[in-house]
Order: structure tokens, then sequence, then C-alpha cells
């Protein structure tokens, strides 16, 4: 038994957890807060026997994408009066982070 957690980007859950629940998985959807970009993502938690854990990163791989964003940097510290602003970064956001644990079930 495995227990996974996949960290995916708002835009891409919808399709993600439909996709998922269409191959018969039963999935927990968290919602999540990025500390990078402070954005929101969605944590997806689910339990499946070993065999079944290439179909679900295989389909996290089909329905994530990579984004391309452009952020702004903190300015920097100019000297009295003066001010530059600094460019924005080209930045790769999206794609999901995928955890696989080993899992044991108990009856209480």
């Amino acid at each position: 038994m495995k227990f996974i957690l996949a960290v995916v980007q708002h835009q891409d859950a919808s399709n993600l957890v439909a996709a998922l629940t269409e191959k018969g998985f039963r999935v927990t959807r968290l919602s999540s807060q990025g500390g990078f970009l402070r954005e929101g993502n969605v944590t997806l938690m689910l339990s499946v026997e070993d065999p079944q854990v290439n179909v679900v990163i295989a389909t996290v791989r089909e329905h994530c994408s990579t984004r391309t964003r452009f952020v702004s940097p903190m300015p920097p510290i100019a000297e009295s009066g003066e001010f530059y602003p600094p460019a924005p970064l080209e930045v790769q956001v999206g794609g999901a982070t995928v955890f696989v644990l080993r899992a044991e079930t108990a009856k209480l």
C-alpha cells in the first residue's frame, strides 16, 4: 500500500481530480499555498495499491503542465533619491511535486 501526496497548481487540479476519479481512485483535495510565489496550490492525497502508483503518476504527468511566468523581484536598495525598478524574472511554475510513501492500514 502506498500513500501519495501530489502538490499541483490550482489551474491543473480540477482536471486532474476528474481524471483520477474517472479511473476509480478516491482523492482528497486540500487547498495549500506555495512559499516562493505565494500562489494557491492544491495538495491531493491518495492511498493506492503498489501496482497503481505508476498509473497515478502517469495521470498527474498528463494533466499537470509547467508554465512560464514573469515575477518582479524585491527592489534593490539604492542610494538616497535613486530608484531602479527591478527587471522581471522569468521562472518556471506548475507541473507537480509528488511524494510516494509506504503506508499500512489499521482497523480501529
